[in-house]
This record gives structure tokens, sequence and C-alpha cells, in this order.
């Protein structure tokens, strides 16, 4: 099935920049302040110091199957049945991640940009630019990443420049002030948000990309890179708003563009983290729906994925409007629930595959000799 896509290692490390920004960019502030204080930003650096890790654990288990995807290697592994349920699995994980971007999506839009639009339609539109792409396919996919990404690069430092005169260093002490728990607390909420959802991308990463050993490399590089931007962003929100404005906003990094103003002229340019975020949710929320069509496809042996789309998309919009019912279940699901729920897909699962290929290729081995 698309065995002859393939993407160069520069295009996919610009994937995977893309996808750790996505909505990590415009939520985990908030939260990492709400756990870790004024010490967020320390915590930002442990979350990215992890998320290299979990990179070497997917890297490791492509390593198993560099010729195919993960829902087809879960067959090869555990046999027909179980394998298929275990994709079955993980294609809700990403069906469940699409939705959940999406309804972020709808309701930055409906509360701080278009407050009169009913989020409804704001889901369907951006829902129909995501089927588009998906049945454009992944190559296409991947060079409209390519396009922009340079602009997202270049709204981020027009975003962090012109704020650096904003920054009260005194905001941020004391420094270390937290204790060990809540740090690792926060710094387990940045990898539920930016890494352990890296697992969608099994799905492209190692089968699609033309250079393995080039592209466990890259998918480190792009990881550290795309965790940098998000460590600044917290040092910014925290800097310049404090860590009690940081932890009340639902968007703070969108309430940190709006401090923006330079001589009384260059002010109001909230725009920019729109923008930056508009543009990484949209690439985050269509490769979590790809690894969703994409796997359900290949479990039921479907040749060709695209007559799976529109109606996924039709099932994409809807549940993304009762996924999070009002937005206090929202909060309260992803500082409780959701980082056992990631931690489930993004890390024992993959520890799993691992130990049984593990376990197999010594098998193997002892049977030769």
């Amino acid at each position: 099935m698309l065995k002859d896509v393939k993407i160069s290692v520069r295009q996919f490390a610009v994937l995977v920049m893309i996808y750790t920004i996505g909505t990590t960019i415009l939520v985990i502030p908030s939260g990492l302040a709400a756990d870790a204080k004024q010490d967020a930003w320390l915590a930002a650096i442990i979350g990215v110091s992890l998320s290299l890790l979990i990179v070497c654990l997917y890297n490791k288990v492509g390593s198993y199957f560099p010729n195919m995807t993960l829902t087809e290697y879960n067959e090869k592994l555990f046999g027909k049945w179980l394998g298929k349920l275990l994709s079955l699995f993980f294609v809700i994980f990403s069906f469940i991640g699409a939705a959940t971007v999406l309804f972020y999506m709808g309701n930055f839009v409906n509360t701080q940009v278009m407050p009169e639009t009913p989020i409804q339609y704001i889901n369907i539109i951006f829902a129909m630019v995501v089927v588009m792409g998906i049945r454009l396919g992944l190559e296409t996919l991947i060079r409209a990443a390519e396009i922009f990404f340079p602009w997202i690069i270049l709204l981020f430092i027009i975003l962090v420049v012109t704020l650096l005169p904003e920054i009260q260093f005194e905001k941020l002490q004391p420094i270390f002030s937290v204790g060990s728990k809540p740090l690792i607390k926060a710094a387990l909420s940045f990898i539920g948000t930016s890494a352990l959802p890296f697992i969608v991308l099994l799905m492209v990463f190692p089968a699609h990309v033309n250079n393995f050993q080039k592209g466990k490399k890259a998918f480190l590089i792009a990881t550290l890179l795309g965790g940098a931007c998000i460590v600044i962003i917290t040092f910014l929100c925290i800097s310049v708003l404090g860590t009690k404005t940081t932890l009340r906003q639902m968007f703070p990094s969108y309430a940190l563009a709006k401090q923006i103003s330079i001589g009384d002229f260059f002010e109001r340019i909230e725009i920019l983290i729109a923008g930056i975020w508009f543009l990484t949710v949209y690439f985050k929320t269509t490769f979590y729906f790809y690894g969703f069509v994409m796997g359900l496809a290949q479990i039921l042996n479907v040749k060709d994925y695209r007559p799976l789309v529109l109606p996924s998309g039709m099932l994409l919009v809807v549940y993304s409007l009762v996924v999070y019912p009002n937005v206090a279940y929202m909060a309260e699901f992803d500082s409780k629930s959701y980082i056992p729920y990631a931690l489930t897909i993004g890390l024992l699962y993959p520890l799993l595959i691992l130990g049984v290929s593990a376990i197999r290729k010594s098998m193997t081995k002892t049977k030769i000799t």
C-alpha cells in the first residue's frame, strides 16, 4: 500500500519539528506553570530530555521493521488477530488525538478570534482542509509542510525578538523552589503533549523515509529543536506574564503575544502566535488522522485508503464536538487522565513491541546455532 512513497530526511525532520510544536506551543505553558510554578521553563527542559529518550525508543522499534508501518508489523510480530487488536487500539488513539486537536482549534478560534461563530462550523471547515490533505497523499502533505516551515520559524523569531524588552527576570525567582516532584509531574505533562504522540509517526517512519540511519539522527535533532521552541515560549510566558497569569490563561502564549508593544506603533500582533498555531496544528491533526485512516485501511486489508477518508472525516467532526463536553471537563481530563492514557500507547506499547521483537530475534538466533 503506497510502498513507493518516499520522503527525504530533511522533509521528515521538518515534519517532526512541526509535530512537536503543534498544540504544545499554545497550551503547555499553562499546564507547566500549574505544576512547576516559576520553574515551568526548567520542567520544559527536563521534558525535552525525556522526549529524546522516547525518540531513542521509537528509533529502536523502527529498526526492527524498517520497511513496514506500525500496524503492518503488529500482525507479523503478534499474529493476525492479536496484531489487529493492538492495531485497533493504536488507530483509536490516533482518531481521539485528531479529534481533541480539532476541538482545541475550534475552541481557540471560537473563544479568542471569532466568538460569534459556532464551533461546529469552525471544525467542519478545518476538517475539510484536513480531509483534502489526506486525499492528496503523503508526498503532497510533506511538501506543503516544507513550504510553510520557513514562515513558521520567521513568525516565531519575530515573536521572540519583540518580547525581549518585556522580560522581567525577577518573575523567575526563586529558582528550584518547588521541589523535584512537581518538576517531574510537569515534565511528564510535557512529553504527554509533545513526545508520546510521536508514536503516530511510526506510520511514516521508517517505512517512507529514504534513509533510515540518517532519519534516526534527524528524528533526535528535530525533537531537540522543536522542544527548544517550547522551552523558549514557556520561559517568555513566565518571565513576561508571571506565574499566576500564565496558569490562569487557557492559551497563555496567545496572551503573551498581546504584550508586544514597540513605540506605540508595533503592537496587537497576537495573530503571529495564532498563525504559528494554525499551521502547526493543521499538520498535527492531519498526521493523527493519517495514522487513523492508514492504520484502519491496513487492518481491513484495503489496498487504497482514500475511500475511507471522507466518511472518517465526518466522524472526526462529530467526535470533536463531543470528545470534551465542556472546558472544565477538558482541563480535568488533561491534568489527571491524559498522561496515563498517553503513557500506555506512547511508552508501554512500544516497549512491548521492543521486548517481543528482541525475544523473537534471540529465539531465531538460537535455532540457527
